[in-house]
C-alpha cells in the first residue's frame, strides 16, 4: 500500500515514522525548510527510553504526480485549504483519506474537496512534540489512532489499512462510531484548551488558585451540552477520564494550544472553539463559558495577524 503522509510534525511524523520503520512504502509531504532538515539530520523519535531514526522518502507541494492508496492528513487547521490543494494530486478514485485532525470542520471540507466516499474519519491519540532539533519527542506512552468509514460500516479498506497499522505497531482501534469518537475527542480538546487558555496557565496552577477546582467541571458541562444535543452523549467514563486530566492538583499539563498561546503564534481558535459555539447556538445549547474562551483567542489571533 503506497502512503503518503501530509505533514512531518509530532502527530503525523510519528505515525508515518512508526510505518516506515515497519518497511512499508510511506512517503513524507512537507515544506521545503523541513524537507531539507529531514535530509540533513533524518526523522528522529525520542524519549520513552526510546531513540530511533528513519530516512524518509520526501515530497514537497507541486511535486505529486499520482494517486496513493493512503492519505495521513496530520497539519494544523490553519494550514488546512492550502494543504487540501497540495494533496489534491494524490487523491485518486481508490483513495483513501484519514485526517488526523481535533474538530469536525474539517471533515466537511474534505468531503466537498473529494467526495464523501474518500473520506474516513480519523481520531489521534498521542502525546508527542517537536522539539528545537526537529526531533519528535514523546511524552507519554499514549500513542493510538483510531478510523473508520463515517457510516460507521467496517469496510475492507478499514479492515486493509487497520491490519497495516497494526503491523507497524500502531495501536488502531475502529470504533462503533468514528463521528462520536471524534465528538469526544473535540470536548476533551476544548474543555482542557479552555481551562489552561482562560487562565493562562498549567492545569495544577488553575486547580491549585481558590475557586479553580469549579473550572474544569463547568467548562466539560457545557462541551458536554453541545455533543448530547448533536446526538453524541459522552458516557460517564469519558467525563470522569477528561475531568481526571483537567481538574489535577499540582499537574504541569498543558495542550499545544496553550504552547501557541504563550508563544505569540496563531492558533486553532475558529476551527475548535469557534465552530463548536456556532453549533451550540444552532442546536440552542447555552456556552458562556466556552464563548469567553472563544473570544480570548480570537483577542489573541488578531494580534496574532496584525490586526
Amino acid at each position: 500500500m503506497k502512503i503518503l503522509v501530509v505533514g512531518a510534525g509530532a502527530t503525523g511524523g510519528y505515525f508515518g515514522a512508526m510505518l516506515a520503520r515497519a518497511g512499508e512504502d510511506v512517503t513524507f509531504l512537507v515544506r521545503p525548510a523541513r524537507a531539507a532538515a529531514l535530509r540533513e539530520r533524518g526523522l528522529r523519535v525520542v524519549g520513552r527510553d526510546e531513540e530511533w531514526t528513519v530516512e524518509p522518502r520526501l515530497v514537497t507541494a507541486g511535486e505529486l504526480r499520482e494517486p496513493y492508496d493512503l492519505v495521513l492528513l496530520s497539519v494544523k487547521s490553519t494550514g488546512l485549504d492550502r494543504a487540501i490543494e497540495d494533496v489534491a494530486p494524490a487523491v485518486g478514485p481508490d483513495t483513501a483519506v484519514i485526517p488526523l485532525l481535533n474538530g469536525l470542520a474539517h471533515i466537511d471540507a474534505l468531503n466537498t474537496r473529494f467526495g464523501a466516499p474518500a473520506v474516513l474519519g480519523g481520531v489521534a491519540k498521542v502525546v508527542t512534540t517537536l522539539d528545537d532539533s526537529g526531533a519528535i519527542r514523546r511524552l507519554a506512552p499514549l500513542a493510538h489512532l483510531a478510523f473508520g468509514e463515517q457510516d460507521g460500516t467496517v469496510s475492507a479498506r478499514v479492515e486493509r489499512i487497520r491490519k497495516l497499522l497494526d503491523g507497524a505497531g500502531i495501536d488502531a482501534p475502529v470504533p462503533a462510531g468514528i463521528l462520536t469518537a471524534m465528538w469526544h475527542k473535540w470536548v476533551f480538546i476544548t474543555t482542557f484548551g479552555a481551562v489552561t487558555n482562560l487562565m493562562r496557565g498549567t492545569v495544577g496552577e488553575v486547580y491549585d488558585a481558590p475557586g479553580g477546582p469549579a473550572l474544569g467541571p463547568a467548562l466539560l458541562d457545557e462541551a458536554s451540552a453541545v455533543a448530547a444535543a448533536a446526538g453524541h452523549p459522552v458516557p460517564e467514563e469519558e467525563r470522569a477520564a477528561t475531568l481526571a486530566v483537567v481538574s489535577a492538583p499540582g499537574s504541569p499539563m498543558v495542550p499545544s494550544l496553550y504552547r501557541d498561546l504563550a508563544a505569540g503564534r496563531p492558533t486553532e481558535v475558529e476551527h475548535l472553539f469557534g465552530d463548536l459555539t456556532a453549533r451550540a447556538r444552532a442546536l440552542g445549547v447555552a456556552t458562556p463559558l466556552l464563548d469567553l474562551a472563544t473570544l480570548h483567542l480570537r483577542v489573541h489571533q488578531r494580534r496574532a495577524d496584525g490586526v
